[in-house]
């Protein structure tokens, strides 16, 4: 028994795919522990009102934000898949522009309706005055916060992928830390969620920069485009509606949460959605260094090397996850004090998220097989229905049972997506996506 399992972690771990995921798994931690240390600061140094008016921004602009980006931000590797080897990555620039115009004109009619909107529309189902003013500056923001997202895919798909983990992990937090700090100085920390809006426009200009900049060290092509716009979307907004559909997955809960009862609840609970992002960190970072790599094996009818790569990455995702899963179902209590001794209130929460966030480990590359695989109307029914069940659930039981029922919506619908996603896989292809 030991010698075989010996022979299957040796094997897994010599594989290219699994040292780059460890590679980016270890540049992921790290922006965690500092993501973690940054909650840390704001809840013992801001009031829970203030950090969770931030929590609620940010969980708008990464919902609302996913559907601005009409999936291109996963597309995008999609698209490299299928220019590579055939075709220059120069191709891709074009690509790019494409979908930098479309995520304008996305951004700008969302910031449209927001101004239109009548304010007492929102006032009234919040019952807070402050709501309305919050989303407006959330959507003058959405455009940079979607570019800069959109530029840090891009740095993956043009082989910097350190240079995109470290944006995406790290980089991406240090202005609102710096402006923090500045702000319990000045005594200014009603202003987070402006700092916070404020570092996303800057850093959707940076990241543009070295987007342009790494583009130049491509050899530039003249032949005509690969891509249409029309087929760019036609392969993109599937993948925006399952994304949207995600992130609206971890959004209902907040939303309820703040309509019943109010913004210091959101906090509490919004620290054990990070707690348990612990995890899901460790699955996308996996899924995304094996998305390209899906995408160009099945393109080539390479079966067998899919089934490879998604068992090696279902591995190495149960082998990280399972440690992580114990240590939070066993301190739960414990690790929450360090946020403040109101935040424990969140531990039953926190105990069926990571409990629910375990068991997902054990689908491995659901999250993005079929995306890579061109059947993205499958997954976008699979994640709606998911969607549907996640509002049902957060609807009926959130009145009553607070962030307990949240985290149920949450982990049951999570469930729901990866296993179905899963089965159909399995079905239609023959490919085990669940560890074996």
């Amino acid at each position: 028994m030991l010698r075989t399992l010996r022979f299957h972690f040796l094997k897994t771990f010599q594989n290219s795919v699994v040292r780059q995921s460890l590679l980016t798994l270890f540049i992921r931690v790290f922006g965690v522990v500092l993501l973690f240390g940054f909650t840390l600061f704001l809840t013992q140094k801001f009031t829970p009102q203030v950090v969770g008016q931030y929590d609620f921004v940010r969980t708008f602009l990464f919902a609302i934000g996913s559907i601005c980006l009409l999936g291109f931000d996963q597309s995008i590797l999609y698209f490299k898949g299928r220019l590579y080897p055939e075709y220059s990555l120069g191709h891709l620039k074009k690509v790019y522009l494409k979908m930098v115009l479309m995520l304008f004109f996305a951004s700008l009619l969302l910031l449209v309706f927001i101004v239109v909107l009548d304010a007492s529309v929102v006032t009234q189902f919040f019952s807070d005055d402050a709501t309305y003013h919050l989303l407006l500056k959330a959507s003058a923001a959405l455009f940079f916060y979607g570019l800069s997202i959109l530029n840090v895919e891009v740095f993956r798909a043009l082989e910097e992928i350190a240079v995109a983990e470290l944006f995406r992990n790290i980089f991406k937090y240090l202005p609102i830390i710096v402006v923090a700090f500045l702000l319990v100085q000045w005594q200014l920390e009603p202003y987070l969620v402006d700092a916070f809006l404020l570092s996303f426009v800057f850093m959707g200009i940076l990241t543009t920069v070295l987007t342009f900049y790494f583009f130049t060290k491509i050899p530039a092509t003249y032949s005509t485009d690969c891509f249409s716009s029309r087929e760019i979307i036609t392969h993109s907004f599937p993948i925006a509606v399952s994304g949207m559909a995600i992130f609206l997955m971890m959004s209902f809960d907040i939303l309820f949460l703040k309509k019943y009862f109010g913004d210091a609840t959101v906090a509490y609970y919004a620290v054990a959605v990070k707690l348990m992002t612990l995890l899901s960190v460790i699955i996308l970072t996996v899924n995304i260094t094996v998305s390209a790599a899906i995408a160009a094996s099945f393109s080539n009818k390479e079966i067998d090397k899919v089934q490879q790569i998604v068992q090696n990455s279902s591995r190495l995702i149960v082998a990280i996850t399972l440690p992580a899963v114990f240590v939070l179902l066993i301190f739960p209590e414990f690790i929450l004090q360090f946020f403040g001794s109101n935040y424990v209130v969140a531990k039953e929460a926190l105990f069926i998220l990571v409990l629910g966030q375990g068991f997902c480990a054990f689908f491995g590359s659901a999250p993005v097989y079929l995306n890579m695989t061109g059947r993205q109307h499958i997954f976008q029914r699979i994640v709606l229905l998911a969607l549907l069940l996640n509002f049902i659930l957060n609807y009926f039981l959130i009145p009553s049972y607070g962030m307990i029922g949240g985290a149920i919506a949450f982990s049951v619908s999570a469930l729901f997506w990866n296993f179905s996603t899963a089965l159909f896989v399995y079905f239609k292809d023959g490919i085990k996506l669940f560890l074996s």
